[in-house]
């Protein structure tokens, strides 16, 4: 059965355009040109995913995705923004309403596709809480699924704990390198991280790398006391130090 998707965009253009693509790709296409006439859409026929602009006449995004969120037919519905808007304020009000990702403009129909594939492989689209990276002082650790501000060259975007790979000291900064592929740059200590990070799926494996477990593929020992440590689609290796070898044995004995 082919998925649903909802496109609310009021520049008509546009909204042909992505309507085009995404029927060539097999998706059933849904569409409105302002915010009233989307949830009517959302709440007649609910669709698998929406995808809505955020600047629109009568209702904007958010106040769509409020609505669509209080409805128990149309609340676990993966939301992606598709905005020119960039601020940082923009996206804290669209996550914390539990907005999934935001597609900014200009952009590329690959980038849209990409992250349309990602939201439908959930099944149930979780709310979590969303905190900015520069000011992660609470006393509460982060969780897996909770979602993040990065500044990345100059703009924000946001990825969920889980999409960190590693963190790595490169003095006086800290790579953090994200699933995407994208290196963020922080004057930070990797001490501050390592004390937020969940550390069920979080390990240092030496004092100037932490790695997520999750993306562990290989584990290679070289001799009796030495391993290197591979992580999926990620051509660098990471040496496995004795002092964390004991903890690292122990989650994986």
């Amino acid at each position: 059965m082919k998925k649903k998707i909802l496109i609310i965009e009021d520049n008509l253009r546009l909204l042909e355009n992505i309507k085009d693509i995404l029927e060539e790709e097999n998706y059933e296409v849904q569409t409105a040109a302002d915010g009233s006439k989307g949830i009517e859409l959302a709440l007649q026929s609910p669709p698998d995913i929406i995808i809505c602009d955020i600047v629109l006449p009568n209702i904007d995004g958010f106040e769509v995705l409020q609505e669509i969120s209080t409805n128990d037919s149309t609340r676990n519905i993966p939301f992606i923004f598709l905005t020119a808007k960039a601020g940082k304020e923009d996206l804290r009000q669209g996550m914390r309403l539990g907005a999934a990702d935001y597609i900014f403009k200009p952009f590329e129909f690959s980038d849209l596709l990409d992250s349309i594939r990602l939201r439908l492989q959930k099944s149930v689209q979780s709310k979590t809480e969303i905190r900015d990276d520069e000011n992660f002082d609470g006393k509460e650790n982060y969780k897996i699924s909770e979602k993040i501000i990065f500044n990345y060259t100059g703009k924000p975007i946001m990825c969920s704990i889980n999409d960190i790979k590693y963190l790595k000291s490169e003095t006086p900064y800290i790579k953090i390198k994200l699933r995407s592929g994208k290196n963020v740059l922080r004057r930070e200590t990797l001490k501050k991280w390592e004390d937020k990070l969940p550390s069920k799926y979080f390990i240092r494996i030496h004092r100037s790398t932490i790695v997520n477990t999750n993306y562990i593929n290989k584990i290679e020992r070289l001799s009796k006391v030495s391993y290197l440590i591979h992580l999926a689609d990620e051509t660098e290796t990471f040496i496995l130090s004795k002092r964390a070898r004991s903890k690292f044995k122990k989650k994986y004995s």
